[in-house]
């Protein structure tokens, strides 16, 4: 029997199919906090979704990971593959050639809107000339060694950034934990078993908390008022 559209094995399926990808009881609780569940419901509904075979389980270690079952997916043979394939590539030819219409449009557009009235042309010059002054006023002030940024304002941007810094380092140490326990007896190779999650370190996509700390820390050795 399908569990009731409003029940909490419900929104949990529902959730697992739309997803369709690797999942923990902690990934799906997150996910699903606006239904105010607790962890302890998401973790029963997973148990008896898996226990009833209306999606699929694996352990790893302590861990359970969880997936939807993929022979409810509508899965394509060779021919309609390959006829829509053939339907990507029209489709993809005809988006370039509206994209390259559009493109001719908007440069006649700009070519219009680059030839400004007399009035206009008024306007923009006085508007010029008032950020000029703005920004002369500004740098002689700072010649003068005079202060543009309030103390108060900068400690609290400073505290701002300190805070997801430390959340920041949290969220790392959490996921640590988590990954070990995943992976503590587990025969995959890691590098695969990650890339298989879809899982990104800071280093993969070129950031580090390190060089954050260390940018706070030369920031406070700074003298202020510079």
């Amino acid at each position: 029997m399908a569990p009731k559209s409003d029940s909490a094995e419900a929104i949990v399926l529902n959730f697992v199919n739309e997803q369709n990808r690797p999942l923990n009881s902690q990934n799906v609780a997150d996910s699903l906090q606006k239904f105010n569940l607790k962890k302890a419901a998401i973790q029963k509904a997973l148990d008896n979704l898996a226990d009833n075979g209306r999606i699929s389980f694996k352990e790893y270690g302590k861990q359970k990971i969880y997936l939807a079952r993929q022979d409810q997916f509508n899965i394509p043979n060779n021919d309609e593959l390959n006829q829509m394939k053939e339907e990507n590539a029209k489709l993809q030819q005809q988006l370039q050639e509206q994209k390259k219409a559009i493109s001719e449009v908007e440069g006649e557009i700009k070519t219009l809107q680059s030839n400004l009235t007399l009035e206009q042309i008024r306007n923009k010059d006085a508007k010029l000339r008032k950020e000029v002054k703005e920004m002369e006023e500004k740098l002689d002030k700072l010649r003068g060694g005079v202060t543009l940024v309030r103390p108060e304002d900068r400690k609290a941007v400073e505290d701002l950034v300190s805070e997801k810094l430390t959340q920041w380092r949290r969220r790392k140490r959490m996921f640590k934990d988590l990954w070990d326990a995943i992976t503590e007896n587990s025969p995959k190779d890691l590098k695969e078993f990650k890339e298989e999650l879809g899982i990104e370190y800071d280093e993969d996509v070129g950031v580090s908390l390190q060089s954050y700390n260390d940018l706070m820390q030369r920031d406070k050795k700074r003298p202020r008022g510079y």
